[in-house]
């Protein structure tokens, strides 16, 4: 898709944080139910995932997409090295009930760090705790060719100055970038959200345009997500 506007920014909070983007498709036994069993269900999974994570936050990727239908995305701070095992092991428990109904389909994680690009934390920056405001949520995984780790470091600042420009003018437009190298296929989870996809896909229509676009070797499959209340069960699944 693109590389990221804000220059690689995200993760320049004093304690990193894990972000987990897990996947799911309601089962065949889900179906099954009628609509104030499957009620029940949406309402035990949402107390069960309440506790897992410092944040927790709900949204649907159909019918934007068939491969999957929701997403649940858990953002953890870790003040020491044991917190990521003490997360995946608090999730997999909360789920595990569940998996008659809904069954995992992909998982994307990594942790912030501060930016190798910029100094400042950007004004769009995503605080992955705080309540979702915009309805619109879109995250891929993203991968960088390996010529771009053999430029020298003035080059490679020179393209992403350019990427931090564009990103400024979508002010409409927040992101977090969440690495992942060595940790999972991909390089880094880019993770935007917006109140205006016909803006957003602008944004990218740009960021196509720049100096850096040949580096990049991967940036998919794209999930455009909506947001759900976990206060609004009836609505948390398709």
């Amino acid at each position: 898709m693109t590389d990221t506007p804000h220059a690689e920014a995200g993760g320049s909070t004093a304690t990193r944080s894990l972000n987990h983007f897990s996947m799911w498709m309601p089962t065949a036994d889900y179906r099954a139910l009628d609509a104030t069993k499957a009620l029940k269900v949406r309402k035990r999974w949402t107390r069960a995932l309440a506790g897992v994570a410092r944040g927790v936050h709900h949204y649907s990727t159909f019918p934007a997409r068939t491969a999957d239908e929701v997403l649940v995305w858990c953002a953890e701070p870790v003040p020491d090295d044991l917190a990521p095992a003490r997360f995946f092991d608090a999730f997999a428990s909360a789920v595990r009930p569940f998996r008659r109904w809904i069954a995992p389909v992909d998982v994307l994680w990594g942790f912030t760090r501060s930016s190798e690009y910029s100094r400042a934390r950007s004004k769009q920056e995503i605080d992955p705790y705080a309540p979702k405001s915009r309805p619109y949520l879109v995250v891929y995984p993203f991968t960088k060719t390996a010529a771009w780790y053999q430029l020298d470091a003035e080059a490679r600042q020179a393209m992403m100055n350019e990427h931090i420009r564009i990103g400024k003018s979508h002010a409409d437009v927040s992101q977090l970038l969440v690495y992942s190298v060595g940790l999972q296929d991909q390089e880094f989870v880019v993770v935007y959200e917006t109140a205006d996809l016909p803006g957003f896909s602008g944004l990218v229509a740009e960021l196509r345009r720049t100096a850096a676009r040949p580096y990049t070797l991967s940036d998919a499959p794209v999930r455009t997500a909506i947001h759900r209340s976990a206060d609004d069960p009836g609505n948390l699944w398709p």
